[in-house]
Parts: structure tokens; sequence; C-alpha cells
């Protein structure tokens, strides 16, 4: 069966720091690109940042830009987020996802989800 399990979230201060993780099992995880995407109460669903299937492309939405940073290790088959400079407006409930093509936004493309770890951000 395939399974993704997002791990690491919790509360935190504004400023602070967390990693979160995505450990994969059950399909060919090298290729297939990972999202996380995040959804906070009363919003939709967001994509935050995308990983290739190498790693080597990673892409992330303006409002995580230089304080969010997306890695994999093919060999662990684990995907991070590390999340810096956290904000309030980071609060979310956080997911990861795989797809079997390159890298997209469109969350209707990701065919396999993790049940998501929540982020809190509050002093």
């Amino acid at each position: 069966d395939v399974q993704l399990q997002a791990s690491g979230g919790g509360l935190v201060q504004p400023g602070g720091s967390l990693r979160l993780s995505c450990a994969a099992s059950g399909f060919s995880f090298d290729g297939y690109t990972i999202g996380w995407f995040r959804q906070a109460p009363g919003k939709e669903r967001e994509g935050v940042s995308i990983i290739g299937r190498s790693g080597g492309a990673t892409y992330h939405a303006d409002s995580v830009k230089g304080r969010f940073t997306i890695s994999r290790d093919n060999v662990k088959k684990t995907v991070y987020l590390q999340m810096n400079s956290l904000k309030a407006e980071d609060t979310a409930l956080y997911y990861c996802a795989c797809r079997l093509g390159g890298p997209s936004w469109r969350r209707e493309l990701y065919k396999y989800w993790g049940q998501g770890t929540l982020v809190t951000v509050s002093s």
C-alpha cells in the first residue's frame, strides 16, 4: 500500500523554526514528485513547496520563499520541509502528497496524500 506519513508539526512561537518530515512507503519513491500543501481553517488547501524526483528542482510559494526549504533523501524515502522565521499566518494543517509527473501546483494532480501534521504559530 502507498503510504505517506507526515510528522514534525507542533506549537512554535513567531520567528521560530520547525522541520516537517514526510516518510514514504509502498511505491518507487524516486520516481515521484513530492509536494507540501497546507490548509488553514476556513481556507482552501494551497501549495507550499514542491521538489522534483531527483531533488534538483525545488519550488516555493511566494509566501514562504526565503523562509522554507524543501529537500529529499531518496535512500531514506523521506522529504523534509525546513520552516524558519515562522509567522502566525503559517498556522495550518500541512500535508505531503506525491505524483508521477513533473512538479505542479495543481493539487488535483497529486494522487496520494498523507494524513497531515498540524503547525501552530502563536505566542
